[in-house]
């Protein structure tokens, strides 16, 4: 039941998922694939000699958010661990599972189908961790969780207290960081990109049609043109690191 790819797939309400999924191929450097799913609703972002580990899925509820998709070679097996360590059902299609982690996020087990070749660093940047956002009263739940079903990835704290990374083989796209929220409030997801230049990353995003939220001492947080939150971090876009680290 070993994990052979993830995605990071961007949930976008209708319509404002078209104006998303090109921002996030500009910002990528990928072509967004044609449309898939019953009601034509996902789309993967895919650059050119390479795999995709981005994707695009309209939805019709909610104001959306992101979540991950893992490629498994044995998707019983896999969803069975993640049910014994606290996760619960949502839904079961035709070769593949929706499933819920004990804070909440939602999750899909999904077929491999080859995956291998990560995107490249695009314009000194590239999207290469999803951050759970915690309530405190499930963080500890969530981190034991993750650290269980992502058996073989990497675990250890991050840069910050409130952190803690889940850092995949060599070559796997893409990370996952826990960050414990200071307040009470569901559970919530959202993507990172490491960075070589935050300014002028943020800069680019800006023409493309992003705007900026606010500064912080490692990371930038933007809205999208949806308006859906992600970050800019100061961390190497090849090692995921910091500057002076390896995490």
């Amino acid at each position: 039941m070993s994990i052979r790819w993830t995605y990071a797939f961007l949930d976008r309400p209708a319509p404002s998922d078209a104006p998303a999924g090109a921002f996030w191929a500009a910002v990528t450097g990928a072509r967004r694939s044609e449309p898939t799913g019953d009601s034509e609703e996902f789309a993967t972002l895919r650059p050119d000699g390479t795999d995709a580990c981005v994707g695009v899925q309209r939805v019709l509820s909610g104001g959306g958010g992101t979540h991950l998709d893992f490629s498994v070679d044995d998707r019983a097996g896999f969803t069975a661990s993640a049910l014994r360590l606290g996760a619960a059902p949502v839904a079961e299609h035709e070769g593949w599972s929706v499933l819920r982690s004990p804070a909440g996020h939602v999750f899909c087990a999904v077929p491999w189908h080859g995956e291998s070749v990560r995107p490249p660093v695009v314009h000194g940047s590239r999207l290469d961790q999803v951050c759970l956002d915690v309530p405190p009263q499930t963080y500890d739940v969530e981190v034991a969780f993750w650290g269980g079903l992502l058996a073989g990835w990497e675990s250890l704290p991050g840069s910050l207290p409130e952190f803690h990374v889940l850092r995949p083989p060599a070559g796997l796209p893409p990370r996952v960081l826990l960050q414990r929220l200071a307040e009470d409030r569901p559970v919530s997801a959202h993507p990172d990109l490491a960075c070589a230049d935050i300014g002028a990353t943020r800069a680019r995003h800006e023409a493309l049609g992003a705007v900026f939220v606010a500064a912080f001492c490692h990371w930038t947080v933007m809205r999208d043109p949806s308006g859906a939150p992600y970050c800019l971090t100061g961390r190497d876009p090849e090692t995921g690191g910091l500057a002076d680290r390896s995490d």
